[in-house]
């Protein structure tokens, strides 16, 4: 049994922000509190993420029991639903990450369609960088997630950044109107809302994310493991939720 997974890490070079190597990814700080980590390429300086996904692909082949990885594609580029193939079926990639604000398009641009049919033929999650303004708002995800009932959505950020007003009732929105949307806790001051929304919806909507290098994933932790919360519903926090989710 997974005592803790972290289902969201970036590893390699990273052209908008903080790098992380492999190494770093295995060993750096708050590495030790984690058993598991989902992780994805960042965004390469070249612009390609063929070499970010293969690199991804061998930290998982190398240390299986504690790395799984996901494929990371642009929809704007032609050859997008090919590589997300190569990703799951030669590289055995656990899922599929959209990030529509660094690749530049709408979560539910007709573009993005392509790779979503190959991640529901293939039944992998899609976890989407959300919350960003125009392109990945919690509602835009949930109508692209009416739309592939059969595929699991992962929105970051407790789906959006302020955990207020507006904001947080479109997450929650979201999560009522697309029973197959999940949030991850990264960056979610919000202690009530992590706690009202497994109220309200289950824990098994919500899953630890550390999103390092970005965070800080101890810290991030402790927005689980502090949480007002029966110990079962913490459990799945840490780890359940993404066992489920990524079928580790």
């Amino acid at each position: 049994m997974i005592g803790t997974v972290d289902a969201l890490a970036f590893a390699g070079p990273n052209l908008f922000g903080p790098a992380q190597t492999e190494n770093e990814l295995l060993s750096g700080p708050g590495a030790a509190g984690i058993d598991l980590t989902v992780a994805v390429t960042g965004r390469p300086l070249d612009y390609r993420l063929e070499a970010g996904n293969d690199g991804v692909a061998a930290c998982a082949a190398e240390h299986p029991e504690s790395v799984r990885g996901l494929a990371r594609v642009d929809p704007n580029r032609p050859d997008a639903a090919a590589e997300l193939r190569r990703c799951l079926e030669t590289l055995r990639l656990s899922g599929l990450f959209l990030h529509p604000w660094e690749e530049v398009f709408q979560i539910n641009d007709p573009r993005v369609g392509p790779v979503l049919r190959v991640a529901a033929e293939s039944g992998c999650p899609v976890v989407v960088a959300a919350g960003h303004p125009w392109v990945s708002e919690p509602l835009q995800i949930a109508d692209v997630a009416c739309r592939h009932p059969e595929t699991t959505f992962v929105l970051t950020n407790g789906g959006q950044f302020n955990i207020s007003g507006l904001g947080q009732t479109d997450a929650r929105l979201a999560l009522e109107r697309a029973a197959n949307t999940v949030l991850t806790t990264t960056g979610v001051y919000r202690q009530d809302f992590i706690e009202s929304v497994v109220g309200e919806f289950g824990a098994h909507r919500v899953m630890y994310a550390g999103g390092s290098p970005h965070f800080d994933r101890s810290y991030e932790l402790l927005r689980v493991t502090e949480a007002s919360l029966p110990p079962d519903d913490r459990d799945m926090l840490r780890a359940g939720t993404a066992r489920a989710v990524f079928g580790l």
